[in-house]
Parts: structure tokens; sequence; C-alpha cells
């Protein structure tokens, strides 16, 4: 592993804390991790960027899939997982998951979650889109997400305390048994010792009423669990705070990161228009699980006879099939048809979409929903093994912002809370197994100048507007070589006013965000470029038929110290291990 060396331009560190694991995120991966954590006796700090339960875990609406009902078996999950990979599942990675997974709800369960019950008692599972069995569990009817994080939140602030009273009970450092909890904190670096070994993190505190917010968590093994980078392309069913960090931490770290060109759009978003930007309402696939229709502007449903399961086939076919419509009629949406469900049951299967629906003037009891697909899920992420280890030793990733080979070339439906779950517990196990040893960060270099440049705010909203267009639903060559031109300028741009003239924005979330938004959109690109075929949620223009022969691979993308992207692709379908047997003592 070779460090980058390059580091977001920041204030130096004012304060520390001293512990054994430090997670970052506050989803169902991130803290899930931080459970298991303390539960083997290790202190673990949880640093969240907004609130603990401000990430996208509880905006997941369908469920959480696993083979929990009769008749079903992990091996069919399995098998229903990897066609919806489109042959790039690590099939070995898939295994783990639905074998493990069962238990895994159970111990969510376990841990407070209540999830619907059927009139027997026993879980109520639905289906959704690739799955050929009834095997999700929700809650809420249509609030999974928020279920689960209520129950984890719980959990952790009943074994957490705040990082005010954490650096008042210790003066800033020590250590002391516990979980320690930071919110509104955006991390900003990894710290690492002299072999190039996690050593903890940067982080920035906002909201403490103070100019200077930068801290450290020093900690031997760091987990990543960041969600997702939706908030890249104008239109996302993710929140603001999903702008990509843990990817633009781990590549400045030096990790490798894999299969970004695959982001998955989910095809029935809320339409507000054609000029809607930011986080839009998600209807859930469970809707059309419970038997709504796609339909044209006619009233005909488009999608059967593509696919066997129509309207429940994997998300990148649907997605494909409504904008194959959208441009034969030259509409900006098509519809979702669920006025047979009638108002009972939308109140008490869909009440949170009900609710979204009416609030924009949409009654689906009465009448159609207009839809269209947004980006929602990166299939891809930092680059991980079966226990969640990256290139960088100490530093693990877990939840969207990691790719451990499940989703391949297109998740399928509500696997991505499941796969949070069982890997997260996975890490956990292994920085228990492994034992820590506490590692001393090399100094931070006090330069005279920042060593990377800062975006100003304003360049989000550019960023966004590039990857809309030309890496969105529908790519070609033409269109990823102007965005990738585009991108390039405004990095460009960047780093030539810091090289003539040392000028670059003011730190601050603003700035920092917008800059890795920069990093996460070029190796998007990159990839998108490199990979010369149609695949999964990756879908070229020019080049519409899949090709195993010279594709069935993965692409694979670090960052070099002069801030170009170094892109390569492996071999075969297998990964490289991530760390050798040096780096894994």
């Amino acid at each position: 592993m070779t460090s980058t060396g390059i580091r977001l331009h920041a204030p130096a560190p004012g304060w520390s804390i001293d512990a054994d694991v430090v997670v970052v995120g506050s989803g169902v991966a991130g803290l899930t991790a931080a459970l298991r954590c303390e539960a083997a006796g290790l202190t673990t700090v949880v640093v969240t960027k907004a609130r603990l339960d401000d990430g996208s875990t509880r905006w997941a609406q369908g469920g959480i899939a696993a083979a929990l009902g009769e008749g079903d078996t992990p091996e069919q999950h399995l098998d229903d997982t990897l066609v919806a990979g489109a042959g790039l599942c690590d099939e070995e990675a898939v295994r783990i998951l639905v074998t493990e997974g069962p238990d895994a709800v159970r111990r969510l369960i376990a841990t407070g979650a209540q999830f619907d019950e059927s009139t027997d008692g026993g879980l109520e599972l639905t289906r959704e889109g690739g799955h050929h069995r009834r095997r999700i569990a929700h809650a809420g009817g249509d609030a999974t997400g928020a279920e689960i994080s209520r129950a984890l939140v719980e959990a952790v602030r009943a074994s957490g305390r705040g990082e005010r009273e954490a650096l008042s009970a210790e003066g800033g450092g020590g250590r002391r048994a516990g979980m320690r909890i930071i919110e509104n904190a955006l991390v900003l670096d990894l710290l690492t010792d002299a072999e190039g070994r996690t050593a903890g993190v940067t982080l920035h505190v906002m909201g403490e009423g103070q100019h200077d917010g930068v801290g450290a968590v020093h900690a031997p093994a760091v987990v990543l669990a960041t969600g997702g980078m939706g908030q890249v392309f104008s239109a996302t069913t993710n929140p603001a705070v999903s702008t990509g960090d843990g990817v633009a931490l781990a590549l400045r770290a030096g990790a490798e990161v894999s299969d970004l060109e695959f982001v998955q759009f989910h095809p029935t978003v809320l339409f507000l228009g054609p000029d809607a930007e930011g986080q839009q309402p998600l209807v859930s696939e469970a809707v059309r699980g419970e038997g709504a229709h796609l339909v044209d502007g006619d009233g005909v449903r488009f999608m059967l006879g593509q696919h066997e399961l129509a309207e429940l086939a994997p998300r990148d076919i649907v997605a494909k099939g409504i904008m194959r419509r959208m441009r034969e009629q030259d509409a900006e949406h098509m519809y979702l048809d669920a006025r047979h469900f009638g108002a009972e049951m939308w109140e008490r299967r869909f009440p949170t979409i009900l609710a979204a629906c009416r609030a924009h003037g949409i009654d689906p009891v009465t009448g159609l929903v207009p839809v269209a697909p947004a980006a929602h899920y990166a299939s891809g992420g930092v680059r991980t093994d079966s226990h969640g280890r990256t290139t960088v030793p100490g530093l693990y990733a877990c939840g969207e912002v990691a790719c451990t080979g499940v989703h391949g070339a297109n998740r399928l439906a509500s696997n991505s809370l499941l796969e949070g779950l069982v890997y997260a517990e996975r890490i956990a196990a292994d920085i228990a197994r492994t034992g820590l040893r506490a590692r001393v960060p090399q100094p931070l270099p006090t330069a005279e100048r920042p060593a990377h440049p800062l975006l100003p705010p304003e360049a989000r909203l550019a960023i966004q507007r590039i990857m809309t267009r030309g890496a969105g639903v529908l790519r070609s060559e033409a269109s990823l070589a102007e965005a990738a031109d585009r991108l390039h300028r405004l990095h460009a741009d960047a780093r030539d006013a810091l090289d003539e003239n040392g000028k670059t924005a003011e730190p601050g979330v603003d700035t920092w965000e917008a800059t890795n938004l920069l990093c996460v959109a070029r190796v998007l690109v990159a990839a998108a470029r490199r990979r010369e075929e149609t695949r999964g949620c990756h879908w070229r223009e020019d080049r519409p038929e899949r090709d195993d022969t010279a594709w069935r691979r993965h692409i694979v993308v670090r960052l070099n110290p002069d801030r170009s992207l170094a892109v390569r692709t492996t071999d075969t379908t297998d990964f490289p291990p991530t760390l050798t047997q040096a780096q894994e003592q």
C-alpha cells in the first residue's frame, strides 16, 4: 500500500480522543459494527455527519431480504442475487450474505427492531423485483429503515455518551470503557503510522461554537460506514449528507475502489418536474411487489414481454424499460398504477408513500403516480475482502461505501440492509480476533500552503449537472468524454490556482463536500469510460451488448500522489487479495 500523501486542506487538530475502534457512519452498517465492537470489549467511538438517525438507512422503505420464509432457502436467495448481479457478483461473498443473513436479522430483532407480523404471528414477508419468493421483512408497512434505525440508535445511545461528556470526563484524551458518540462531525482524512497502517482519523465537529472544530480520534482500526454518494447527481433518493466522503477519504489514504460505474437508478422515484434537484421521494419496489403496474401515458403496461417478471424484473431492467418508453414517446416520466389497491391497503401497507404523494398533490388511491428513474445506490465502492478489510491495513469498510462483491453490476432489491448487517458483524469479529495495537500517527505536515485544492461551494451544483447529463442512466463515449473534460477543468482550475498563487477555497463543510464529490465523480466517469459494454445498471448506448469475454472483469481505481487516477481491469472475475500476509500481521 502506497499512501498518496494527499489530505484535505484543514486546520490542525485542536483536540484528540483515544480509542480501539472508530466507526464512521450511523446507518445499519455503522451502528451494527459499533454495537458488536463494544460487545467484544473494544473502546468504540461513533462519528456521524449529522444526527445518529440522519443517514440513508432511515429512508429505506422496502425492507430487508433474508431466507426466513417457509420453503425458502439461502441457495434460492443466492441464485436471485447472482442473476441480478449480471455476472460480476463474488459468489463466495453472496454465499456469506445469504447464509449468515437469517441469523443476523434475528439478532437485529433481539436488539429491538419490530417487524410487521402476519396473522399467525410470524414475519409478514413480501416480494420485490428480482426475488422469486416472498422474503422481504418490513416494518410499519413501508418504514422499515426508520424502524431499524430507531432500534439501533436506541441501543447505541443506551451504551454511549456524547462527545462533550467524553471530552469533559477525560480532558480531551485518555481511554475509558464504553461507546462514545460524536454527532455533527465530518470526517476529513485517515491518520496512519510510520508503516502506513491505520492510526485514526481527523474530523471537524460542527456547531460547537468554535472557529476551529477540527480534532482527531486516534485508533488502530477505522470502520468506514459512510453510506453512498447519490448527491453526485442532481436528482437522487439519497439524503443531503450522501456526498461520497468515505470513498474520497479512502482514495486519499491510498485505498482501492472498485466498480464505481455501477450506480443503481431506482426505477420508480416520484417525478416532481424536469428541474427537480436534491433528494426526491422514493416509491418503493414493494408497491410493485404487491401488484402495482407500470403504464405509459396511454395506459399500456409496457414491461409485459420485456422480462418474465415484468414490473418485478431486476431494477436495471425496469429502469431501462422506463427510459426506453420515455424516449419512444418523448415523455418526461411514466406512471405507476395502484388504484386497485384501494384506500385501506394504501393506508395500512404504504402510509409513508401515500403521505409523500399527497404532499405533492398526487392521490394514488384515485389517480396514477408519475415516476422516473433517479440515482439511488452505489453497488461499487471501497474494495474489501470477506472480512471487510480494505487495501490499507487497519481500514475497514461496510455498507454502501464498500464493494464486497455482493452486488456485482446491480444490487438485488433489499439486499443492502442485509449486507450492512452481515458484513458489519464480520468486521467486528475480525477486529476482535486480530487484536489491536495502539499506533502513533505520523505528525501532520505543517505546509506553508495547502497541499490539496478545495472547491468553492457552488461547484457542487456544477458537478451534479455534469454527472446527470453525462453519466446518468444513459451513457455513451461522447457523453462520458464531455463529463470527464468538464470535471477535469474544475479540478485543473482549482489545482492551477493553488499551484500558481497558493489560493484555494476556505476550509469548511461546504468546500470539503464539494471537493469529495469531485473526487468520486472523476473516478465514476473514468470507470464508466473504461467499461465499453452494457451490464447491469451501467448502460452504454454506444455499446448496447453485454460482453462477457472482454468485460466480465472488475475495474479498480486508486489515486496517485499527483492527484491523477490509476485505472486498471482485473484479469478475472475474482478480486485479488486486499492485504498481503505481512500486512495482515
